[in-house]
């Protein structure tokens, strides 16, 4: 099994980056898929982005396309997400999330077996 320990999260102004990390432990990090995904106060969690095992391919949600990149070095068994362009509704709790195998819904939480405990993202405007 696998463990992940987000990291990186912060209070920025509107306009600054920041950038995620998410390390990974207890197992071949290179056979997951990682997703990031984030809950904001009084929503349900949703997807960001997803990067297959072999970082061959990346998915993003609409809202951060262009603006977010998702990457992973599976030598350092760590992922990432580098968040340009913050706006306030990038205000959440993201979470980094890992799974082995195919998936029906790569896009859906519940798709994802393994979970970091969250690191929190304020955007003041």
């Amino acid at each position: 099994q696998v463990q992940l320990v987000e990291s990186g999260g912060g209070l920025v102004q509107a306009g600054a980056s920041l950038r995620l990390s998410c390390a990974a432990s207890g197992g071949t990090f290179s056979s997951y898929s990682m997703a990031w995904f984030r809950q904001a106060p009084g929503k349900e969690r949703e997807f960001v982005a997803r990067i297959t095992s072999s970082a061959g391919s990346t998915f993003y949600a609409d809202s951060v396309k262009g603006r977010f990149t998702i990457s992973r070095d599976n030598a350092k068994n760590t992922g990432y997400l580098q968040m340009n362009s913050l706006k306030p509704e990038d205000t959440a709790v993201y979470y980094c999330a890992a799974r082995t195998g195919i998936m029906v819904r790569p896009n859906y939480s519940g798709s994802y077996g393994y979970w970091g405990q969250g690191t929190q993202v304020t955007v003041s405007s």
